[in-house]
């Protein structure tokens, strides 16, 4: 447990460095001087200088700076080497004296706040595009080896809505209300939030293209269930108490490989599998520890209700050629950033809730529980398993750091295409209070996540 959690902080610490680097590399092409480029946090054990740049290497090896020489380098560091209390009446004279022995030792117009504006916000968005570039790479790897997952139609329940609407087995979904379906996760996630509304269906049949509408279908009906939590790669996140599945012997960390009889490869596939079953006894293959494990259960017969279209996505990987698998990592990069907007726009339409929110203890949790899932079925899964968090995370920095939210990089941005507009900067007095609010702000909901992640692993 203890490497699954130092893994997920490598891979945290690695997206923090790359959108570091981001700013590093772009400062440095437009002349800015960089003080000091940092990894890691805490007391240093390693620094080397090179040129006028110091690389730092901290004993926490999680997250990274870029310190560039600017306002805000100068009031730090001036404000350090002063011995005098603040509330001196000198304190100021001595400040500006200060300041004057400081500009003495750099070139002032390397300073970041002395670069053009258009050289600033170039530096400032370096930092989110490179997590997007990261994102890139790793749906490059991951659809490389595995594939990617077309939006397929594994089933349809007879007498349903789909069956109604015509659709079949095996139809691929090509649209859904006129925007462009590329993955099965994008109809599942559609299917998620939108569960009550009608839509329009495009699809591809024998080479031809048809249309459907799919108005979703409220039951209360008698569902089959083992009482198993499953994430999408088959592994069992949780087992409920005095159900069919603790008393069959599941355990979390098992990663279902066959029921009776037959492969399966995501969760959607093993949950249709389980709510057909008529109660009949079932017979599952769970890789646990390394070794296959036999287990048989009965489902139980449940109470559920809610909206159902009558088809499922499995999601099933399909292997592209090298061309291909570059042009869906791009679509893939742009699904997730796309994910990101839309859950953040439901955050504000109820449809989400801040507790959905994760912070980095959530979020290491979350990689390693995966982690421990996937290495049953060795380590290169387990690598493609971080490699692919690492690309959804990254993607889902590069956007948070967008948002028009001063003391991030989106804010930032705001003050200066003010400033490209009007032709001059935003008075330093009304900058530092709007971005005083939004630190505040930042450290309150970072606190609050931060809490609820905590709470949730107890």
């Amino acid at each position: 447990m203890i490497l699954n959690v130092i893994l997920a902080i490598l891979v945290l610490s690695i997206i923090i460095i790359v959108h570091e680097f981001g700013h590093f590399i772009i400062a440095k092409a437009n002349g800015v001087h960089v003080l000091e480029f940092a990894v890691g946090m805490g007391p240093k054990f390693l620094t080397i200088k090179k040129g006028e740049t110091k690389y730092s290497f901290s004993l926490f090896l999680f997250g990274g700076y870029c310190m560039m020489l600017g306002d805000e380098y100068m009031e730090m560091a001036v404000t350090d080497s002063l011995d005098a209390d603040e509330d001196d009446e000198d304190f100021e004279d001595k400040k500006e004296a200060a300041k004057k022995e400081f500009a003495k030792k750099y070139d002032e117009s390397r300073s970041y706040d002395n670069k053009s504006v258009w050289a600033r916000i170039a530096i400032t968005l370096a930092g989110p595009v490179f997590n997007f570039f990261l994102a890139l790479v790793c749906s490059i790897i991951i659809i490389g080896n595995i594939g990617y997952d077309p939006a397929t139609i594994d089933y349809v329940a007879d007498n349903s809505v789909a069956s109604t609407a015509g659709l079949e087995e095996g139809d691929l979904i090509l649209a859904i209300n006129n925007d462009k379906i590329n993955f099965a996760r994008e109809y599942n996630f559609f299917i998620n939030y939108h569960a009550d509304e009608t839509f329009t269906i495009t699809y591809l049949r024998d080479g031809q293209k048809y249309k459907t509408t799919i108005t979703p279908e409220y039951q209360v009906t008698s569902k089959y269930l083992l009482g198993l939590m499953i994430s999408e790669n088959c592994g069992i996140s949780s087992v409920s108490e005095d159900s069919a599945a603790s008393e069959a012997g599941f355990k979390d960390g098992d990663v279902i490989k066959s029921v009776n009889g037959n492969e399966v490869s995501t969760n959607t596939e093993i949950t249709d599998y389980i709510t057909s079953s008529n109660g009949e006894e079932m017979t599952f293959v769970v890789s646990r520890n390394g070794e296959d494990v036999t287990l048989v259960a009965t489902p139980r017969l449940s109470e559920s209700e809610g909206y159902v279209t009558g088809f499922s996505c499995y999601g099933q990987r399909v292997k592209l050629s090298p061309i291909q698998s570059v042009k869906y990592a791009f679509l893939e990069v742009g699904y997730d950033i796309g994910t990101v907007v839309d859950s953040l726009g439901m955050l504000f339409t109820g449809k989400l809730s801040v507790n959905n929110l994760s912070g980095p203890v959530g979020t290491v949790s979350a990689m390693s529980e995966i982690v421990e899932e996937s290495k049953s079925d060795g380590a290169f899964y387990v690598f493609l398993n971080l490699i692919n968090l690492c690309g959804l995370i990254s993607a889902n920095l590069g956007v948070m750091n967008l948002l028009p939210i001063p003391g991030l990089d989106g804010g930032k941005l705001i003050f200066l295409l003010i400033e490209a507009v009007r032709g001059k900067p935003i008075d330093k007095k009304y900058a530092g209070i709007v971005t005083i609010i939004g630190v505040i702000f930042l450290v309150i909901l970072m606190a609050y996540v931060l809490f609820h992640d905590i709470y949730s692993l107890f």
